[in-house]
């Protein structure tokens, strides 16, 4: 028996002497909860939300059904907002990855649905601003970035830099629905305007980095793991704040370390209802076992320290009882 399976049945047994001191009624308001089955009868984990963090509970799914029997856990790259305003919310979803943290009106939402969030940061990521391998870019500073991907700002490269090419900029990036575009309009955009609405979008990282590779004059966004996946087709620009800066380029170490500037955290939301569930409890306290070990790092992102996974533990504990 593996530890997981161990731990689920300690679980199982505690939650039976909950249903013997709750009568009939406790009972089947708890077995409720337990019904949502996957394919082959198993107890099914829906997780949805940030095409980021999607990697990472992508591959952890994977090792946790290899290692657990009776439990499928599925992962649909739908946006952070997306998935909070689609699945989660309305409790269609167990488990929301994001980019940023859920907004007020987002936990109104879930509110509204009945449904609690519980916060859990699982890692780090290095905002990447790619350009086509042929670009003569090498470093730009948020000024200059506000510049190319606000509304009525820079049409062409050499608006920007009279330096740089006289070739109108291609853009390509994620939605509205993103955390990422989230993140980026409000901490590189900020107070300088609003996001472009007229670029190329898609919650499909891997179609970013190709629309990136297609046009020399291209320029593009996403999370760190997906550059690194690509790093050969593309180039990453180095980021300075201001022109007074160093020139910084992205990595896990330089995120890490704070040295690169678009550095952020990286979320999973965990609904409070589900985790009473042992399926889903099982797979989020294995998600915070592996936010800490090199399997973050193997994907393309930052593991959470020690510290930060020991809280995550304790915050787990504490509401799931």
């Amino acid at each position: 028996m593996t530890d997981t399976q161990m731990d689920r049945s300690g679980r199982s047994f505690s939650r039976r002497k909950l249903l013997a001191a709750t009568g009939a009624v406790g009972a089947a308001t708890i077995a409720g909860c337990t019904e949502n089955t996957g394919n082959g009868g198993n107890e099914l984990v829906v997780v949805t939300g940030s095409s980021t963090v999607f990697p990472v509970s992508d591959r952890l799914a994977e090792e946790f059904m290899d290692q657990t029997d009776g439990i499928s856990v599925t992962t649909d790259p739908t946006g952070t907002g997306g998935g909070f305003s689609n699945s989660f919310c309305p409790g269609d979803s167990d488990i929301n990855g994001a980019s940023r943290q859920i907004k007020d009106e987002e936990v109104q939402d879930c509110s509204d649905s009945g449904v609690d969030p519980i916060e859990f940061q699982i890692g780090k990521d290095a905002v990447t601003m790619a350009v086509h391998n042929d670009s003569p870019i090498d470093c730009v500073t948020y000024d200059e970035l506000a510049q190319i991907w606000r509304e009525d700002g820079a049409e062409t490269w050499s608006d920007v830099n009279s330096e740089w090419p006289d070739e109108e900029i291609v853009r390509y990036g994620p939605p509205t629905t993103s955390g990422t575009f989230d993140w980026f309009n409000t901490n590189i955009i900020g107070d300088a305007g609003s996001h472009i609405s007229q670029y190329e979008k898609t919650e499909d990282d891997n179609k970013l980095v190709e629309g990136i590779t297609s046009n020399e004059y291209a320029i593009g966004y996403f999370g760190y793991a997906y550059y690194r996946e690509n790093q050969d087709a593309l180039k990453a620009l180095e980021i300075r704040e201001t022109e007074d800066d160093e020139c910084t380029a992205p990595s896990i170490d330089a995120a890490q370390s704070g040295e690169y500037p678009m550095a952020r955290p990286l979320y999973i939301y965990v609904s409070n209802e589900s985790l009473q569930r042992d399926a889903v409890y099982d797979f989020v306290e294995f998600y915070i076992k592996q936010s800490s070990t090199d399997v973050i790092s193997d994907v393309g992102y930052v593991p959470v320290s020690e510290e930060q996974a020991q809280s995550n533990r304790d915050k787990l504990e504490s509401e799931a009882n």
